[in-house]
């Protein structure tokens, strides 16, 4: 995966994070390699400021995230059909941060097995991707 968070981290700050990753994307190739996915990431709406959306302590690496009060159980979607249904494009207006920092999906707050996913530094009302 390639980001474009370079003007908002240094190296040291990347190696050994825990991020939030969007996977199963159409493939993009950036500086020089096929990216597949995305960091997910909390913006102000200059995009001045970034913050890593991260999980909450104790969540297993590769655990997928689920949206309280929407169905979880559904497998993921391959490439081709999240690609072909604009699957992120469709949700991206409605990703975002409440006023506590939480990310949330128009009503419903982002969780894994051990609680609330959450912009890094607690940004509020800040959208997501």
């Amino acid at each position: 995966i390639a980001s474009g968070l370079r003007p908002f981290y240094k190296d040291s700050d990347l190696q050994d994070r825990i991020v939030l990753v969007l996977c199963n994307l159409k493939k993009r190739n950036l500086v020089g390699f096929p990216s597949h996915g995305m960091v997910l990431c909390a913006s102000n709406a200059d995009h001045s400021v970034v913050e890593f959306v991260v999980p909450p302590a104790g969540s297993k690496l590769g655990e997928r995230v689920f949206f309280e009060g929407l169905k979880a159980d559904a497998p993921p979607e391959p490439e081709s059909i999240v690609a072909k249904k604009k699957v992120f494009e469709a949700i991206a207006p409605d990703l975002k941060t409440d006023e506590s920092g939480n990310v949330v999906w128009k009503t419903h707050v982002a969780k894994t097995s051990t609680g609330i996913i959450r912009a890094l530094n607690k940004m509020p009302n800040a959208s997501v991707s």
